[in-house]
C-alpha cells in the first residue's frame, strides 16, 4: 500500500526486454536505503517487487499484464521515474490510499501556467473517467493529486511548485502517456451497489438484502 507522496525521482539504468515482459534496473538512493529483496516499490505508480538490490539500484520484473495496463513499456534507459516505498504503519498518511495497481493510462493534452501553479489536462477513457469526481483523489504516475475539474473526456489537476520539483509530471510533453489509478473507494462502492441489485433481483428474503443505498452513501460522505 502506498500514499502517492513521491519520495524521489529515480532513473532507469537498464532494461532487459523479453517477448512480452521486461526486467528494469532502477537507480534510487532513497528507496534502496532500508529496502530488501521482496519489498514493494512503486515505479510511476506501478507496484513492483524488488528482485535484487545492489547499492543504490534495484531490479524488478515487469510481467506482460503490467506492460499492457501501464506506460512502463515506453520507458527508455535514462528515463526519470517517480519512486515510493510501501507505506509504514507509523508514518503520516499524507496522500490517499494507493494500491499501485494501475487502472489504465491517460494522455497529456495540455499544460497551462496560472500564477504559481500549472494546470495539467489529461484525456482518459470512459472506464476511468466514471470513477473520477471533482475534489476527489487520483494517482497520476503514482502522484497523489486532487481532481480540480472533470467532464466526459478529460480531467484536470493543478500542480504546485513543490509537486513540480519533486516529481516528473511537468517534464511530460503533450501526447505523453501517464499511468492512472482511481480512488479505490469508488470501485468498492460500485461493486457493493451491483451486489445489492443482484440480491434484490434474485432473493425474496428482504432481510438478507444489503442495507447500502444512495442515501446511506450520501450520509457518510461517499457522494
Amino acid at each position: 500500500m502506498f500514499t502517492g507522496i513521491i519520495e524521489e525521482i529515480g532513473e532507469i539504468k537498464n532494461i532487459k526486454h523479453g517477448s512480452k515482459s521486461e526486467i528494469l534496473t532502477i537507480k534510487g538512493s532513497i528507496v534502496t536505503k532500508d529496502s530488501k529483496v521482496g519489498d514493494s516499490i512503486a515505479v510511476n505508480g506501478v507496484c513492483l517487487t524488488a528482485t535484487s538490490i545492489t547499492g543504490d539500484t534495484f531490479t524488478a520484473d515487469v510481467m506482460a499484464e503490467t506492460m499492457r495496463r501501464s506506460s512502463l513499456g515506453s520507458l527508455k534507459q535514462g528515463s526519470k521515474v517517480n519512486l515510493e516505498r510501501a507505506m509504514l504503519c507509523n508514518g503520516r498518511f499524507g496522500g490517499h490510499i494507493v494500491s499501485g495497481h494501475i487502472d489504465g493510462t491517460g494522455i497529456i493534452k495540455n499544460q497551462e501556467k496560472e500564477d504559481n501553479a500549472v494546470w495539467v489536462t489529461i484525456a482518459a477513457s470512459t472506464d476511468i473517467l466514471r470513477y473520477i469526481v471533482e475534489k476527489g483523489s487520483i494517482a497520476i504516475d503514482g502522484i497523489s493529486l486532487t481532481v480540480a475539474y472533470v467532464d466526459d473526456e478529460v480531467f484536470k489537476v493543478s500542480i504546485i511548485p513543490h509537486t513540480a520539483s519533486e516529481t516528473t509530471l511537468l517534464s511530460k510533453n503533450k501526447g505523453d502517456i501517464v499511468n492512472l489509478e482511481n480512488d479505490i473507494v469508488g470501485k468498492y462502492v460500485e461493486k457493493l451497489l451491483a451486489h445489492k441489485d443482484c440480491t434484490t433481483d434474485n432473493t425474496a428474503d428482504n432481510n438478507s438484502q444489503s442495507n447500502i443505498d444512495m442515501n446511506l452513501l450520501s450520509k457518510y460522505g461517499f457522494l
